[in-house]
């Protein structure tokens, strides 16, 4: 079933695997819960896959919910297309895979770059997104405010042809990990040893590292672009749905102040929660407390 050379990334758990078309490419998605559930899309940032939902799919399942994660474009079993990581091509694979699940709508919630795309999406295809959890995502228009000293570094040397790609799969990609690390809460149990090997495998898969990167290449090229203004003016239209957004208290990547969304920008009921304790990736450092979290929102939405 799966495209060659990433079957390791097709975990066994209490989920289903599958490949869903939609928006002229392949798209790996995991699967807990029944078919006719409301849908609860996830989308994983950098640089994960659809794993980093491990500790959310059985719990939203249990809930009611129909859980679905879904490697982005370029990611995990998904295609590695030539083209295709901009914001406008992200938000129309979201909603195609949403189609093809059988589903008219979904709750997505979004990490990292995961939740750049969900924000999007609200915008860009409304009519399929009945809510956004954005996790470690400041909202778009906030985004180039968001970094940390040491992430602004990387996403200049992200701008690189060829070197980038060649150092996330040098020495069999201990960069990664040590993103994964400098990212997280100090001190933390964040990568552990499983998390680190199944991370840096995921993008030995070439080319993984290169569409990964792309995604970082077109936010920062795009600026002086016309397709860059032009998603810069779509995203300054208010998001009518409700919006959980969510970020940990030491996140090593995304600067605390552009976790604030200006009232205008959200016009739906809005959420804002800081995890004592936790750095960029909430879901895996501290998953008990964004599931509960995450839970009490979603029946909030009366679902």
């Amino acid at each position: 079933m799966s495209p060659a050379g990433v079957s390791d990334l097709l975990v066994d758990g209490p989920w289903s695997h599958s490949l869903v078309a939609a928006n002229g490419a392949r798209f790996h998605v995991a699967e807990c819960g029944a078919a006719d559930d409301p849908l609860v899309l996830f989308l994983h940032g950098f640089p994960e896959f659809w794993w980093a939902w491990r500790h959310q799919l059985p719990v939203v399942a249990a809930a009611g919910y129909r859980a679905v994660a879904m490697d982005l474009r370029g990611y995990g079993a998904s295609d590695k297309t030539p083209r295709g990581y901009d914001p406008f091509t992200a938000a129309a694979d979201i909603s195609g895979v949403i189609r093809s699940l059988g589903a008219g709508d979904a709750v997505i919630v979004g990490h990292g770059w995961g939740g750049f795309a969900a924000w999007s999406a609200a915008v860009l295809a409304p009519k399929q997104v009945r809510g956004v959890a954005a996790v470690s995502a400041p909202h778009p228009l906030m985004l180039m405010r968001s970094g940390q000293l040491k992430s602004v570094a990387h996403a200049g040397w992200f701008q690189l042809p060829i070197l980038p790609e060649r150092r996330l799969l040098a020495h069999d990609g201990i960069h990664i990990e040590q993103l994964l690390r400098a990212w997280s809460a100090p001190g933390g149990s964040f990568p552990d040893a499983e998390a680190s090997r199944r991370y840096r495998a995921a993008l030995q898969v070439w080319p993984a590292p290169h569409c990964a990167l792309e995604y970082h290449r077109w936010f920062v090229r795009s600026r002086l672009r016309p397709d860059g203004r032009r998603y810069s003016a779509r995203m300054r239209t208010p998001i009518a749905v409700p919006v959980l957004q969510v970020h940990g208290a030491v996140d090593g990547a995304v600067n605390a102040t552009s976790m604030t969304t200006p009232a205008g920008l959200v016009e739906g009921p809005l959420r804002h929660q800081v995890l004592t304790g936790a750095g960029h990736f909430p879901h895996e450092e501290t998953p008990e407390l964004l599931n509960a979290l995450l839970l009490d929102w979603l029946a909030s939405l009366g679902e």
